[in-house]
């Protein structure tokens, strides 16, 4: 909800005494807390400021007096208060919770609502439409940890159907806000308190714990997917994320996955042209993307916690300075000394200071034992599909997408005999491409083609009877349609053109909610800019009835925000339909305003007839 930056944002305003002690009282009664918890969560001197979503959905915010978000409410008059992940952390068990794998929260917090895999443990008995907070579970043998809530979403189902047995599918939690997106951005961006030992009260969302799982078995479970399916299981799933051991790495452990990055980042194709690349950003620009978004797939732990082992719970953490080498110089000699690639030190009086890399052994026999896994890079990537994917629905759910017009055609008449010829059924409609597959098909299993000249058809007796046939009409708009006579040969576009001439037009409009098809053609909106009344220049609009979106009267009224000036709807003169007049010459106004309905650009056609520059 808040990956993009607000909008529209008001100056904040203090709450008033009494407004205040309302919105306290809500807190209460909504959340069953007492009232010492009340003032800590209400304090004296909050704040409220009014905004928008980069969804155009107003909001109001309620910031401490230190600036943090409190609370927050979406929506026209909504009085349903949300809490932020600041009032979170100073009530953790203000919601109900659910836990997620490491790996999962980033994805979260790039705008991606919480599937069902991905859910590990949660409250029992949560509701559809309940508010939730999700916390991070960071899997250790002996002591494992919940994480402070890190995102805050409504139930998108009731818990009793969360299953991780194959069948749970969907999404678990919609998410509405989380750590470190823009709303928390508002607020002071403090450290997120201290992980908790984990409590025994959340159910689990497998039929067996990882401890249970037999080693062999657990191995199995995790090395079943390929590299793909891994990708997508950072959104729809943790199975996989969940370590097999403890959330600990040696040094050892990750010199060892930083050698398997760089053998995928080698793999991958860098050009030949990037080289020679400064050490640092081939560290940056290549080693780090390509490290494994699942790092217990290719280098279990070591199911221990040795004194020198370095926290990892996720693969984002695996750095040089956690590993042997301590120093990025140290790691890539060792790797030249592998020949995985060559170094070039920087000239004693230059200004650059960092090693080179000058080339990488594409060719050495690790690059070709390699297999390749799902990177860090991999994951963001699908991540961000899925997101654009989201808000394109959501932006289509919203009325945001655009209105498809379909022209269509049926069989009549002379084309009824031919379509049963091409194999087609003369009940049914077309769109022309359909028309021109159903032709182009008959010509080639007829051998229709001209072999003189490839560019024309032979006319068999179907096609003769279809074509020398009377059109629907002598005229079609201002050009005269010139009846053919008997012909033995046609260019393929003319052909196509007459035979969809002889058949019966329909069309079909749909904006992703009614889908309406009618008999006849559909013609562009028309656009006018005419004089009216002496020496004034009116703009009418016509035609838009077929346009699901466009309403005559909310047109007008629209308009008449938007171009500051008069607009009225009457009957068009001796035709049916309405037609909206707008004073002045508005015709970019109209075009945007159809737009933003979802008219597409070629069905609006714009005329200016006013004489007047």
């Amino acid at each position: 909800m808040f990956k993009k930056p607000l909008s529209g944002i008001k100056t904040s305003a203090p709450l008033r005494s009494s407004d205040k002690r309302k919105l306290k009282q809500r807190v209460v009664a909504a959340f069953g807390i007492s009232s010492e918890d009340g003032d800590l969560l209400v304090p004296d001197g909050i704040q409220s400021v009014k905004f928008s979503t980069h969804l155009e959905e107003p909001g109001v915010a309620y910031l401490a007096p230190d600036g943090d978000p409190l609370w927050f409410t979406l929506g026209i008059g909504s009085n349903d208060l949300i809490p932020t992940v600041y009032t979170l952390w100073k009530r953790r068990n203000l919601l109900p919770v659910l836990s997620t794998p490491a790996a999962v929260v980033p994805i979260l917090v790039g705008g991606a609502d919480l599937m069902i895999p991905g859910v590990v443990h949660h409250d029992p008995s949560l509701k559809e439409k309940q508010l939730v907070s999700i916390l991070q579970y960071n899997y250790s043998l002996e002591n494992p940890t919940l994480s402070p809530p890190l995102a805050v979403g409504r139930m998108a189902l009731p818990s009793d159907q969360l299953t991780r047995d194959g069948q749970g599918k969907g999404k678990a939690v919609l998410v509405l806000h989380t750590w470190k997106d823009h709303l928390w951005d508002l607020g002071s961006k403090g450290d997120a308190p201290e992980p908790v030992p984990f409590a025994s009260g959340l159910t689990e969302q497998s039929p067996q714990s990882a401890e249970e799982l037999p080693s062999e078995a657990r191995s199995k479970e995790l090395h079943q997917s390929n590299t793909e399916a891994l990708a997508d299981l950072a959104i729809q799933s943790s199975e996989s994320v969940l370590p097999s051991a403890g959330p600990y790495y040696t040094p050892q452990e990750i010199t060892s996955l930083l050698h398997t990055s760089l053998l995928q980042a080698i793999s991958s194709t860098i050009p030949a042209s990037a080289f020679p690349i400064p050490a640092t950003l081939f560290y940056t620009n290549h080693l780090l993307p390509s490290r494994p978004a699942f790092p217990a797939l290719l280098v279990p732990h070591s199911g221990h916690t040795p004194p020198d082992a370095s926290p990892c719970p996720s693969s984002a953490e695996i750095t040089i300075k956690s590993s042997t080498h301590k120093s990025l110089t140290a790691f890539l000699k060792g790797e030249e000394k592998a020949s995985l690639l060559t170094l070039k030190s920087p000239q004693k009086h230059s200004q650059q200071t960092d090693l080179l890399v000058t080339s990488v052994n594409a060719k050495h026999p690790f690059i070709a034992g390699h297999h390749h896994y799902a990177t860090l890079k991999d994951v963001e990537a699908t991540a961000a599909k899925k997101a654009m994917r989201d808000e394109k629905a959501r932006e289509e759910q919203a009325g945001g997408g655009e209105i498809k017009v379909t022209e269509l055609w049926k069989p009549h008449q002379a084309t009824v005999g031919l379509f049963e010829r091409m194999g087609g059924n003369p009940a049914d409609l077309y769109p022309l491409a359909d028309v021109k597959t159903l032709l182009n098909s008959y010509i080639s299993t007829n051998s229709l083609i001209n072999p003189r000249e490839q560019a024309y058809i032979n006319l068999d007796e179907a096609l003769i009877n279809c074509v020398s046939s009377k059109a629907k009409g002598k005229t079609k708009g201002k050009d005269t349609v010139k009846e053919p006579g008997l012909v033995e040969f046609m260019k393929r576009d003319e052909l196509t053109k007459a035979i969809v001439e002889r058949m019966q037009s329909y069309y079909e409009v749909s904006d992703g909610k009614d889908v309406v098809r009618k008999k006849g053609e559909i013609k562009p909106i028309q656009v006018v800019m005419k004089v009216r009344q002496g020496r004034k220049v009116s703009t009418l609009i016509s035609g838009f009835e077929p346009f699901l979106v466009v309403k005559a009267e909310d047109m007008a009224e629209e308009l008449r925000k938007t171009c500051a000036g008069a607009t009225s709807v009457s009957p068009i003169a001796g035709k049916p339909g309405l037609e909206v007049l707008v004073q002045g010459k508005q015709a970019a106004a109209v075009v945007e305003y159809l737009t933003s309905k979802g008219v597409p650009k070629k069905w609006i056609e714009v005329l200016d007839v006013s004489g007047k520059k």
